[in-house]
């Protein structure tokens, strides 16, 4: 007998997938945003700050609706895209772009005060050696910014794991398509007899939850160990 039904199985896998996408995709523009905001001084730079950080401060609900006036298909965004075959608007995808928006500012928050907590003068030296800005930041920040960017990492994709509020009101709560965890367990509790599923995908969650935890200690702790010896 199946431990999960097959809506229950499609939420989780679909959770799963875009949380991954949607850390994958917000890794590298993630950080270079760090380095700007860790390592440049540039007109702008605090309007840039809170902008990236607004996803924090506004309801969630708020967020999504953002997102489906601009990248719905009647939005300046979505529009084009939607001319070049991609619809975001209660699609899988948008559930994608809905996560990776609330994920970014933790992502980027944990990205910098790693950066900023690596040694100016080692940056210095390397460029004193004639090494371009580029090859310094790839061969001495990116090295030591490990640990921190392995915390960005799986705090984004914890995020966008549980992600709710954006999801919902950008690509709905479509069984198969655009139901994630969080979502699954909402329309569950709404169900008569539906706490039991609702139950076991919150188990599923909080077992998902800690495993990145963990996993992302032990790897913080193996790459400072690393850095620390080199």
């Amino acid at each position: 007998m199946d431990v999960l039904s097959p809506q229950e199985w499609q939420a989780v896998a679909l959770s799963l997938k875009v949380a991954a996408w949607a850390t994958v995709l917000s890794l590298p523009v993630g950080i270079w945003v760090a380095h700007l905001l860790a390592r440049c001084r540039f007109p702008g730079r605090s309007v840039l700050n809170a902008v990236v950080h607004l996803p924090l401060i506004l309801p969630p609900v708020v967020t999504g609706y953002l997102l489906l006036l601009a990248f719905g298909r009647e939005g300046p965004v979505g529009g084009l895209l939607e001319d070049m075959g991609l619809v975001l608007a209660f699609r899988w995808t948008g559930a994608v772009l809905a996560a990776a928006v609330m994920a970014f500012p933790l992502m980027v928050r944990a990205i910098r005060l790693s950066i900023e907590a690596v040694d100016p003068g080692l940056e210095q030296a390397g460029a004193t050696l004639g090494a371009s800005p580029i090859w310094v930041f790839l061969t001495v920040t990116l090295p030591l910014a490990l640990p921190g960017i392995i915390a960005g990492i799986i705090l984004a994709f914890a995020k966008a794991m549980g992600e709710f509020g954006a999801t919902i009101t950008f690509v709905a709560n479509i069984p198969g398509q655009t139901q994630t965890l969080p979502t699954a367990i909402h329309a569950f509790l709404q169900l008569p007899g539906g706490e039991a599923s609702a139950m076991r995908l919150v188990v599923i969650s909080v077992v998902i939850s800690v495993l990145a935890l963990v996993i992302s200690e032990l790897l913080a702790r193996r790459v400072s160990r690393r850095v620390a010896g080199a």
